[in-house]
């Protein structure tokens, strides 16, 4: 089977859901701009893709109607480019990775494109009208719970303390202040955004302005702050609004070719998409899936959790993310704390500080996760994350020399 390989991977800033400043900004927008910049990235003619795959949790209203079509086509690309949408709630943006890889690694394709966008400021968590099955709902309630609720289950049934899930999230900011004061978010793209401003006679003022920055980082995060807020989602719990991800508005795009592409179009690469797994876990604590999922990829790929020397675990929750890193074995503070020297996980912060945009984030954490590679010469990173309705994903990236 032949090799795939990332040549260019790119996302917009991560930003806060109803506040932040991407929350005027129209879905189609923000994704167009993902998928234009990663092949101008590249000096890519858009002529050269195949197909498009775009990841999204909740496909319907501004999202819906096959947006990875519209997006491709709003895009300016030719009516020659297909694209599709596809949906694994939190590793949507992933799962459109491992499949344009897949179809470049069987010889469908030549050239691909992956991508992920979620405006939860626009469509609502949840959907617009959700309709839980009733009959099933009622012997099967653990597969439409709230995720917070998931969070405090695992939180409770594996003692993860109200004390460490505060100290992960408070490393998690001081992370991406870091990150983002020494310029390390490399793949973020300078983003054309809008805001609606009603005027004094009644009338709307469209401004138009650029936001390149994640714009849910606190620096003024302490832990001793943090230890006041309530649990939200139970009021004995230890999952609070602080140690969770940010709801949050983003895209993200890669393209992936064969080495016959790298060639054809001169094009050095980043990284190979080496393996990726999924794997199923119990609904009611799906915060569990990276410990499910990871040994998992590591099995099929022959290798040991040591030979990884970066991760991206998706902090969906402070709970579920530290009591994942103990399973998979690098669960020592010392590999996740902003303050030491040996931090292999979310070096530059996860999603408490800088978002879980759902669809976007496993095209987001690719992104982040390849350009750290790069950076610090990394052979082997993982990308994980659990998902919706009791699931883990995982993927192997290698960097190519």
């Amino acid at each position: 089977m032949r090799d795939a390989y990332i040549v260019s991977a790119v996302r917009t800033p991560g930003c806060r859901r109803g506040k932040g400043a991407l929350a005027q900004t129209r879905p189609e927008e923000l994704i167009t701009q993902a998928i234009r910049s990663a092949v101008d990235k590249v000096n890519l003619d858009p002529s050269a893709v195949d197909d498009m795959m775009l990841g999204c949790a909740f496909p319907e209203a501004e999202q819906g109607i096959n947006l990875g079509r519209i997006a491709v086509k709003m895009a300016g690309f030719p009516d020659s480019v297909a694209g599709a949408t596809i949906n694994r709630f939190c590793s949507a943006g992933l799962e459109s990775i491992a499949i344009s890889a897949m179809r470049v690694m069987c010889g469908f394709s030549e050239v691909t494109m992956a991508g992920g966008v979620e405006s939860m400021s626009i469509v609502p968590m949840g959907g617009n009208l959700p309709r839980p099955h009733p009959e099933f709902a009622k012997t099967n309630p653990e597969m439409y719970i709230s995720m917070g609720v998931t969070a405090e289950n695992v939180a409770a049934r594996y003692n993860v303390s109200r004390e460490d899930q505060d100290l992960f999230a408070y490393h998690s900011h001081m992370k991406a202040v870091e990150a983002q004061k020494k310029g390390y978010f490399t793949e973020i793209i300078s983003t054309q955004a809008k805001k609606y401003v009603e005027q004094s006679d009644g009338s709307i003022n469209v401004e138009e302005f650029t936001q390149n920055f994640d714009d849910g980082v606190r620096i003024q995060t302490t832990v001793e702050g943090l230890a006041k807020l309530r649990p939200v989602f139970s009021s004995t719990g230890s999952v609070t609004a602080g140690n969770s991800s940010q709801t949050t508005d983003g895209a993200g795009a890669s393209v992936i070719m064969s080495e016959e592409s790298l060639k054809k179009y001169g094009l050095k690469p980043i990284a190979k998409l080496k393996g990726y797994v999924v794997a199923g876990c119990a609904s009611d604590e799906m915060g569990v899936g990276p410990a499910v999922a990871v040994p998992k990829l590591l099995a099929k790929a022959g290798l040991k959790a040591s030979d990884i020397g970066l991760w991206e675990l998706n902090e969906a929750f402070a709970s579920q993310c530290i009591y994942s890193a103990r399973e998979i074995g690098i669960g020592d503070q010392k590999y996740w704390a902003s303050d030491s020297p040996d931090k292999i996980i979310n070096i530059n912060g996860g999603a408490i500080a800088l978002g879980h945009p759902l669809g976007c984030t496993g095209s987001k954490l690719a992104a982040t996760l390849l350009a750290n590679m790069q950076r610090l010469g990394v052979r082997y990173g993982v990308e994980s994350m659990c998902i919706g309705g009791g699931m883990g994903a995982a993927a192997l990236f290698e960097l190519c020399d």
